[in-house]
């Protein structure tokens, strides 16, 4: 019979080896993406970041941003998503940005803003004697995919592989003089991205360690757009609230309670980041 110091030595050995595993994944994860991506910026004429409007500042690469400008190349903030957000937030938010880099709103879902981003392209790059080489880039679940898929329309199909590049980075056509560098994947996140994840709905409810780190972001987000859409939804009136108070008060309003009538936080957390991904909860 084993004695708990030596199951404790062998769960101690073995969640260190799984940990170790798990960071070389990390690590080589990274690695492939810098290179891919360095190698995007190189070919390509323009970058399109494509973040997403609800977040964008989130969702933006600085790294990347950084490398862009460093290699002498222009870039173009694309936010993505912009029918889930107010336009008056839309134009705060394009006039900030638009200090960093040229900024244009998209909607995939309703095609709307692609034809003023295709222009833009033309209009910052004027290549002549040849298309334009587009690098896309962007985190999971901001649209890097819709957006190309968008642009391309009915050239979609006709992809092909570009001699001397990344195994997988494909050429897609983008109507007159634009052609898309389609890269395999996104930028991964790194391990301490938890909460960006949660409220890209990368990862659900259930898999996130700190939902309430998560809640809370998704409540300064409504609290800084559109606080009226967050108290309609729950039934609540926060007044002065900061974003921890306003989870006890919806925590209290959906009845989320421990048996002694205090808030269970986590599970107040767990409901309001469900209601968010899942498309009810909309600002």
């Amino acid at each position: 019979m084993r004695s708990a110091g030596t199951t404790n030595k062998t769960h101690t050995r073995f969640c260190g080896a799984s940990c170790h595993i798990a960071l070389n994944r990390i690590s080589h994860c990274m690695t492939g993406y810098r290179m891919l991506v360095k190698e995007v910026i190189l070919r390509a004429d323009i970058i399109l970041e494509v973040v997403d409007a609800r977040f964008p500042d989130d969702t933006r690469n600085i790294e990347v941003e950084c490398e862009v400008t460093s290699s002498k190349k222009t870039f173009i903030l694309v936010l993505n998503k912009c029918d889930l957000v107010p336009k008056d937030i839309l134009e705060q938010a394009k006039s900030r940005l638009s200090k960093v880099a040229p900024t244009v709103f998209v909607s995939c879902k309703d095609r709307f803003g692609t034809t003023m981003l295709l222009h833009k392209i033309l209009e910052l790059t004027r290549i002549e004697g040849r298309d334009t080489l587009v690098g896309v880039i962007g985190y999971p679940n901001t649209g890097k995919s819709s957006v190309i898929n968008v642009l391309a329309g009915r050239h979609k199909a006709g992809t092909s592989s570009i001699s001397g590049h990344t195994r997988g980075v494909q050429l897609v056509k983008a109507g007159s003089h634009i052609m898309l560098l389609d890269t395999p994947g996104v930028i991964p996140f790194g391990e301490n991205d938890e909460c960006i994840q949660g409220v890209l709905s990368v990862k659900d409810a259930t898999h996130i360690k700190d939902p309430v780190d998560v809640a809370m972001k998704i409540i300064e987000r409504f609290f800084a757009g559109n606080r009226t859409a967050l108290e309609s939804f729950y039934k609540v009136k926060f007044e002065e609230r900061d974003s921890y108070d306003a989870l006890l008060l919806i925590g209290k309003a959906i009845n989320c309670l421990k048996k002694k009538g205090e808030v269970d936080e986590p599970r107040a957390a767990v409901r309001i980041i469900n209601d968010w991904q899942k498309g009810m909860l909309l600002l």
